[in-house]
Protein backbone atom coordinates (compact mmCIF):
# COMPACT_ATOMS: atom_id res chain seq x y z
CA UNK A 1 0.00 0.00 0.00
CA UNK A 2 1.55 3.31 -0.98
CA UNK A 3 2.49 6.09 1.59
CA UNK A 4 0.12 9.17 1.60
CA UNK A 5 1.83 12.03 2.95
CA UNK A 6 -0.26 13.70 5.88
CA UNK A 7 -2.09 17.07 5.35
CA UNK A 8 0.22 19.75 7.12
CA UNK A 9 -1.07 22.44 9.38
CA UNK A 10 -1.13 24.25 12.51
CA UNK A 11 -3.28 25.93 15.33
CA UNK A 12 -2.90 29.48 16.50
CA UNK A 13 -4.77 32.12 17.48
CA UNK A 14 -3.43 34.85 15.59
CA UNK A 15 -4.85 36.40 12.92
CA UNK A 16 -3.20 34.64 9.42
CA UNK A 17 -4.65 36.91 6.54
CA UNK A 18 -1.76 38.75 5.93
CA UNK A 19 0.62 35.62 5.75
CA UNK A 20 -2.02 33.26 3.96
CA UNK A 21 0.63 33.46 0.60
CA UNK A 22 3.43 32.95 1.86
CA UNK A 23 2.18 29.69 3.88
CA UNK A 24 0.67 28.08 1.23
CA UNK A 25 4.33 28.49 -0.21
CA UNK A 26 5.77 26.99 2.02
CA UNK A 27 3.72 23.83 1.78
CA UNK A 28 1.09 24.39 4.27
CA UNK A 29 -2.48 22.88 3.80
CA UNK A 30 -4.31 24.06 6.27
CA UNK A 31 -4.95 26.40 9.57
CA UNK A 32 -7.50 25.99 12.84
CA UNK A 33 -8.28 28.73 14.14
CA UNK A 34 -10.05 30.20 17.66
CA UNK A 35 -13.80 30.05 18.53
CA UNK A 36 -13.23 31.77 22.06
CA UNK A 37 -14.54 34.30 24.70
CA UNK A 38 -11.76 36.63 23.55
CA UNK A 39 -12.97 38.16 20.28
CA UNK A 40 -9.38 39.49 19.47
CA UNK A 41 -8.47 35.01 19.06
CA UNK A 42 -11.42 34.61 16.55
CA UNK A 43 -11.52 33.42 13.28
CA UNK A 44 -13.23 36.30 10.78
CA UNK A 45 -15.31 36.18 8.18
CA UNK A 46 -12.32 38.28 6.02
CA UNK A 47 -9.80 36.13 7.21
CA UNK A 48 -11.29 33.16 6.27
CA UNK A 49 -11.85 34.18 2.94
CA UNK A 50 -7.79 35.05 2.84
CA UNK A 51 -7.02 32.15 3.68
CA UNK A 52 -9.24 30.34 1.57
CA UNK A 53 -8.35 32.33 -1.28
CA UNK A 54 -4.44 31.80 -1.06
CA UNK A 55 -5.71 27.47 -1.08
CA UNK A 56 -5.57 26.95 2.62
CA UNK A 57 -8.07 24.63 4.47
CA UNK A 58 -9.43 25.77 7.81
CA UNK A 59 -10.51 24.06 10.80
CA UNK A 60 -12.66 25.49 14.00
CA UNK A 61 -11.58 24.92 17.67
CA UNK A 62 -13.99 25.68 20.39
CA UNK A 63 -11.81 26.48 23.40
CA UNK A 64 -12.40 28.07 26.61
CA UNK A 65 -11.65 27.97 30.10
CA UNK A 66 -11.61 24.21 29.38
CA UNK A 67 -8.30 23.41 31.13
CA UNK A 68 -9.67 21.89 34.84
CA UNK A 69 -12.63 18.74 35.56
CA UNK A 70 -14.90 21.75 37.27
CA UNK A 71 -15.07 23.24 34.47
CA UNK A 72 -17.22 20.72 32.25
CA UNK A 73 -21.20 19.81 32.75
CA UNK A 74 -23.89 19.53 30.52
CA UNK A 75 -24.85 22.87 31.14
CA UNK A 76 -21.33 24.44 30.06
CA UNK A 77 -21.52 22.11 26.93
CA UNK A 78 -25.04 23.27 25.76
CA UNK A 79 -23.30 27.22 26.38
CA UNK A 80 -20.34 26.53 24.54
CA UNK A 81 -21.97 24.36 21.72
CA UNK A 82 -24.51 27.43 21.00
CA UNK A 83 -21.77 29.86 21.27
CA UNK A 84 -20.00 27.78 18.40
CA UNK A 85 -22.38 27.01 16.22
CA UNK A 86 -23.15 30.95 16.34
CA UNK A 87 -19.69 31.71 15.76
CA UNK A 88 -19.28 29.26 13.17
CA UNK A 89 -21.65 30.45 10.97
CA UNK A 90 -20.69 34.34 11.30
CA UNK A 91 -17.20 33.24 9.70
CA UNK A 92 -18.97 31.24 7.23
CA UNK A 93 -17.97 27.79 8.19
CA UNK A 94 -19.65 25.51 5.86
CA UNK A 95 -22.06 22.79 7.26
CA UNK A 96 -20.94 19.09 6.76
CA UNK A 97 -17.11 20.70 8.56
CA UNK A 98 -16.36 20.18 12.07
CA UNK A 99 -15.92 21.87 15.17
CA UNK A 100 -13.56 20.57 17.61
CA UNK A 101 -14.36 21.48 21.51
CA UNK A 102 -11.32 21.37 23.91
CA UNK A 103 -10.41 18.79 27.16
CA UNK A 104 -7.11 20.99 27.69
CA UNK A 105 -5.91 18.85 30.41
CA UNK A 106 -5.04 15.60 31.56
CA UNK A 107 -8.26 14.11 32.21
CA UNK A 108 -8.53 11.08 34.42
CA UNK A 109 -11.11 8.48 34.01
CA UNK A 110 -13.59 9.78 36.01
CA UNK A 111 -13.27 13.25 35.10
CA UNK A 112 -14.25 11.57 31.90
CA UNK A 113 -16.65 9.50 32.64
CA UNK A 114 -18.65 12.24 34.53
CA UNK A 115 -18.03 15.67 33.70
CA UNK A 116 -16.44 15.61 30.59
CA UNK A 117 -18.90 13.14 28.77
CA UNK A 118 -21.69 15.29 30.37
CA UNK A 119 -20.03 18.31 28.51
CA UNK A 120 -19.80 16.69 25.12
CA UNK A 121 -23.20 15.61 25.74
CA UNK A 122 -25.14 19.21 26.06
CA UNK A 123 -22.41 19.98 22.83
CA UNK A 124 -23.92 17.28 21.09
CA UNK A 125 -27.65 19.03 21.90
CA UNK A 126 -26.53 21.69 20.90
CA UNK A 127 -25.40 20.83 17.63
CA UNK A 128 -28.28 18.42 16.93
CA UNK A 129 -30.77 18.98 14.18
CA UNK A 130 -30.25 20.95 11.39
CA UNK A 131 -26.94 22.90 12.16
CA UNK A 132 -25.23 20.05 10.41
CA UNK A 133 -21.79 20.62 11.69
CA UNK A 134 -19.52 17.59 12.99
CA UNK A 135 -18.74 17.20 16.36
CA UNK A 136 -14.91 16.88 17.30
CA UNK A 137 -12.85 16.00 20.38
CA UNK A 138 -9.17 17.61 21.06
CA UNK A 139 -7.54 16.28 24.00
CA UNK A 140 -5.33 13.20 25.34
CA UNK A 141 -5.14 9.89 24.13
CA UNK A 142 -8.15 8.59 26.53
CA UNK A 143 -10.53 11.14 26.01
CA UNK A 144 -10.41 11.61 22.65
CA UNK A 145 -11.04 7.70 22.36
CA UNK A 146 -13.63 7.43 24.94
CA UNK A 147 -15.99 10.23 23.05
CA UNK A 148 -15.64 8.13 19.98
CA UNK A 149 -16.12 5.31 21.70
CA UNK A 150 -19.64 6.40 23.59
CA UNK A 151 -20.33 8.10 20.40
CA UNK A 152 -20.04 11.72 21.96
CA UNK A 153 -17.85 12.80 19.13
CA UNK A 154 -16.86 11.70 15.56
CA UNK A 155 -13.25 13.21 15.48
CA UNK A 156 -10.35 13.14 17.24
CA UNK A 157 -7.49 15.36 17.31
CA UNK A 158 -4.56 14.08 20.04
CA UNK A 159 -3.21 17.24 21.76
CA UNK A 160 0.69 17.97 22.16
CA UNK A 161 0.95 16.55 25.31
CA UNK A 162 1.95 12.91 24.69
CA UNK A 163 2.46 11.90 28.66
CA UNK A 164 -1.34 12.28 28.66
CA UNK A 165 -3.03 9.27 29.85
CA UNK A 166 -3.40 7.21 26.93
CA UNK A 167 -1.76 9.24 24.59
CA UNK A 168 1.08 7.20 23.31
CA UNK A 169 -0.69 4.49 22.55
CA UNK A 170 -3.60 6.82 20.99
CA UNK A 171 -1.04 8.20 18.15
CA UNK A 172 0.62 4.45 17.94
CA UNK A 173 -3.06 2.93 17.47
CA UNK A 174 -3.01 5.89 14.80
CA UNK A 175 -6.73 6.32 16.02
CA UNK A 176 -6.53 10.34 15.64
CA UNK A 177 -8.03 12.00 12.94
CA UNK A 178 -5.50 14.99 13.68
CA UNK A 179 -2.37 15.00 16.13
CA UNK A 180 -0.71 18.00 17.34
CA UNK A 181 3.33 18.48 18.17
CA UNK A 182 5.10 20.76 20.21
CA UNK A 183 5.24 24.17 19.86
CA UNK A 184 7.79 25.97 17.52
CA UNK A 185 8.87 28.56 15.61
CA UNK A 186 7.77 29.48 12.11
CA UNK A 187 10.20 31.40 10.29
CA UNK A 188 7.53 33.80 7.57
CA UNK A 189 8.61 36.69 5.55
CA UNK A 190 11.37 37.46 7.67
CA UNK A 191 9.07 37.63 11.43
CA UNK A 192 9.08 34.78 13.69
CA UNK A 193 5.73 33.25 14.67
CA UNK A 194 4.64 31.01 17.66
CA UNK A 195 2.64 27.83 16.58
CA UNK A 196 1.45 24.25 16.73
CA UNK A 197 2.17 21.93 14.47
CA UNK A 198 -0.74 19.87 13.25
CA UNK A 199 -1.05 16.61 11.35
CA UNK A 200 -3.75 14.65 9.38
CA UNK A 201 -3.47 10.63 9.64
CA UNK A 202 -1.84 9.22 6.77
CA UNK A 203 -3.51 5.67 6.93
CA UNK A 204 -6.97 7.21 6.77
CA UNK A 205 -6.47 7.65 3.00
CA UNK A 206 -6.15 10.54 0.66
CA UNK A 207 -10.48 10.57 1.01
CA UNK A 208 -10.80 11.24 4.53
CA UNK A 209 -11.37 14.63 5.83
CA UNK A 210 -11.08 15.44 9.38
CA UNK A 211 -13.35 18.15 9.12
CA UNK A 212 -12.03 21.02 7.48
CA UNK A 213 -13.08 23.51 5.17
CA UNK A 214 -13.13 25.66 2.57
CA UNK A 215 -15.43 28.39 1.61
CA UNK A 216 -17.00 28.36 -1.45
CA UNK A 217 -15.27 30.48 -4.51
Amino acid sequence: MATIAPLKGFDTALDMRRQAGALRRQGYDFVIRYDSHNPARNLTPGEARSLCGAGLRIGAVRESAGTHAGYFSRQQGVLDGAAALAQARAAGQPTGSAIYFAVDYDATRAGIDAPVSAYFSGVRAALNGAAGYRLGVYGSGLCCGAMLDRGLASLSWRSQSGGFCGSRDYAQAMRHDLIQSLGTRLSLDGAALEIDPDASNPQRGPEHDPGLFLLAA
